[in-house]
Formats: C-alpha cells, sequence, structure tokens
C-alpha cells in the first residue's frame, strides 16, 4: 500500500507512527512538487488509519478506501480553475456527520491552493475545530499556496523529489518496463512519478516530448518562435484532448442515459440546462487541463537549458536529455551560462502569465519563444 509513495521513507515512517497514536491529529498537510505523491499519500494513510491493523492492504477497508468506494473516506480533486464556497460547505456540513464505521470520517482535499478565498473562510472553522472523529487532510504544492490560518492548525508532511534512481526503480518492479526505458522515463519525467508512467508506457507521449525539447535549437529567428509557440500549443491541446474526449464522450452518454434521451428519443425540459451546466463544466475542465499539459511542456523547456548550464560549467549531474546530448551541446556552445539562466526566468514568467494570470496559451507562448530566441541565440 506504501509502494506507491516512492522515495518517501520519512513520510511513510511518520504516518505510521500516527496510526499507531504517536504523533495523531485531525488535521494534515501534505505538500511536495507535482508528481511527489501528495494524494497518493494521503489516500494510503486514510486506509491505514481506517484499517483494523493499521494498513494492511489486504482487508476491506484498505481496498475500498484505495479503490475509492469507503462510506466514510470522501477525496475532492477538482477539473475547475478553482474549488468554491459552496463545494467547501458541503463538504463541511458532510464533515460533521458521525463516521458510517467505527473508525474516522476522513475528508481528502487534492486541491487545496485552487480554493477561493471565501472556501479557505469556509475551511477554517472546521479544520480549526474538527469534529471528534473527523480528520481532514489537504493537499498543495507549498504550504504557501495554503491560508496561514489554515496551515498553522495542520500538521505538516513534506514529500520530496524521488531520485531518477527510485523512479527507474519503480517503472521496473510495478509495470514490468525495460531498464533502458525505465531510465529514460525517470530522468525525463524529473521525477514526476504520473510522467513517468505515461513515458514508459505511451510512445505517442515520448513522441511529443521529443517535439518539445527540440526548440531550443531551432529557435534562429522570429518565424521559428512562431513557428515553435504555435506547435507547442497545439502539441499540447493535442495531449489534453486525448485525455478529456473518452470522458467529456462518457459524461455526456450517461446525461442523456439519465434524461431518457436514448430511450425515448425526446429531450425533457430539463435536460438542456443540464447539458449546458455539463458542457460548462467540460469546458472548464478542458481549459484547466490543457494549461497542466502546457506547464509540463515548459517544464521540459527548463530541463533543457539546466542541462546546457550543467555542461557549460562542469556541473557532476547526469544530463535529464541524455539522449539529445549533441543538441544540448549545441546549445551550450553557442550561448552562455548567463544567458540560458536568462531563459529559464523567461520561462517561468510564462507560466506564471499562464497559471495565474490567466493570458490565452497562444499569447503567453509566443512572447517567451520570442525571447527565447532573441538576442544571443543561435545563428
Amino acid at each position: 500500500m506504501w509502494d506507491t509513495l516512492v522515495g518517501q521513507r520519512h513520510v511513510i515512517d511518520g504516518l505510521a507512527e500516527a496510526v499507531a497514536g504517536h504523533g495523531m491529529t485531525q488535521s494534515w498537510l501534505f505538500t511536495g512538487p507535482p508528481g511527489s505523491g501528495r494524494s497518493n499519500a494521503a489516500i494510503a494513510f486514510a486506509a491505514a488509519l481506517q484499517c483494523p491493523d493499521g494498513g494492511c492492504g489486504e482487508c476491506h477497508e484498505c481496498r475500498t478506501v484505495l479503490a475509492g468506494s469507503h462510506a466514510d473516506v470522501r477525496l475532492v480533486r477538482t477539473d475547475k480553475l478553482s474549488l468554491g464556497v459552496d463545494d467547501i460547505r458541503e463538504l463541511v456540513r458532510a464533515a460533521a456527520l458521525a463516521p458510517a464505521g467505527e473508525r474516522w470520517q476522513i475528508v481528502i482535499v487534492e486541491d487545496a491552493d485552487r480554493l477561493t478565498e471565501q472556501a479557505n473562510n469556509a475551511l477554517l472553522k472546521a479544520v480549526e475545530e474538527p469534529s471528534p472523529r473527523t480528520v481532514w487532510m489537504l493537499c498543495a504544492p507549498t504550504v504557501t499556496d495554503v491560508l496561514p490560518t489554515i496551515r498553522s492548525r495542520c500538521r505538516l508532511m513534506t514529500l520530496a523529489t524521488p531520485s531518477t534512481a527510485e523512479v527507474a526503480g519503480f517503472l521496473e518492479r510495478s509495470l514490468g518496463v525495460a531498464p533502458e526505458l525505465a531510465s529514460y522515463a525517470a530522468r525525463a519525467s524529473q521525477g514526476h512519478i504520473g510522467r513517468a508512467k505515461a513515458l514508459a508506457r505511451d510512445e505517442d507521449t515520448r513522441r511529443r516530448r521529443r517535439q518539445v525539447v527540440s526548440y531550443p535549437v531551432r529557435l534562429r529567428g522570429l518565424a521559428d518562435a512562431l513557428r515553435c509557440a504555435e506547435e507547442l500549443t497545439a502539441v499540447t491541446k493535442e495531449e489534453s484532448d486525448a485525455v478529456t474526449a473518452e470522458l467529456d464522450a462518457r459524461e455526456k452518454a450517461d446525461l442523456d442515459t439519465a434524461y431518457g434521451v436514448v430511450e425515448r428519443g425526446r429531450r425533457p425540459r430539463e435536460y438542456g440546462p443540464a447539458l449546458r451546466e455539463l458542457e460548462k463544466q467540460q469546458k472548464s475542465r478542458a481549459t484547466r487541463r490543457h494549461r497542466d499539459v502546457i506547464d509540463r511542456g515548459l517544464m521540459d523547456l527548463v530541463s533543457v537549458y539546466r542541462d546546457a548550464i550543467a555542461l557549460a560549467t562542469g556541473a557532476p549531474a547526469d544530463l535529464v536529455n541524455e539522449e539529445i546530448r549533441a543538441d544540448v551541446e549545441r546549445l551550450a556552445a553557442s550561448s552562455t551560462p548567463e544567458l540560458n539562466l536568462r531563459r529559464i526566468d523567461w520561462i517561468f514568467a510564462a507560466r506564471e502569465q499562464l497559471l495565474e494570470f490567466n493570458v490565452p496559451p497562444q499569447m503567453a507562448l509566443e512572447s517567451m519563444m520570442v525571447a527565447l530566441a532573441g538576442p544571443g541565440a543561435q545563428r
């Protein structure tokens, strides 16, 4: 059960002690970089708290928690850009109820960093004064992503980025991935477990990443910058659409069935508003998913410039992009570490525009690519 927490021994030990009654509290905050396993840690902890044996991984309690079907464990994740006050108020009401079983009522909020200000205020009192048998588990990238008054009332569990060797070993053990492919996926994912799985399993994912990491040596002027921005927008949209299309179709089919559209061949009056609400939610989810995929692409770009800096300065670390070492060497030879540091800053500025200020992706990426291909770019 704890096996999914790759490279997190200190977290596993701390949670196991809490399950045994040492340092247990009713409000927890799990932080860590993307892909480190924040929500997996919270779910495994919830299973251990519900398990009579402290987390055997085999009993009915463990299996239902891990499968997401336990009556007393509620996992909240959002496909929207934010979690609103109505969502949290409903959670707070549910958390105030006594658990159906003999142990805990557990609420896991996977995207605590996406709470609106009103939602944070609604959550504060529940975290501050939880019901006697209620446990709150909040997940966020960093402690600063959570309201100070909330995080001060939580016990903090910080997950680290697992090493390349740890991720590769996990892929070999759990998925049976060949060592060479496991090593590539572990390096390219930069410690992101979900990304590593996708890279190990799917050739299309590997193809899209190869395209993204080719951009630095292709940026020779304005035309190249605009072309690469257009390509990056398209390739990330392709990947996000591949994830959401099947889910959108399934939700639409479920809605049609619920309103009898399939059987009766006509649409009742209530169907129209329900369909519009579904389409609104799906559009919001698609927007968030696209931005998340772009964000991963930007971090792939950062890895190339970091590799170039490492080569230029003689840093002993292995290259993330070993498979394109020749391109990285060209980049290092045709620029300076100082310029590549500025390029990384420009990429992070684009991330901020996308994720914090909701700038349209095409516009943010064009501005970034023009900066990357500006003075000092290869000629």
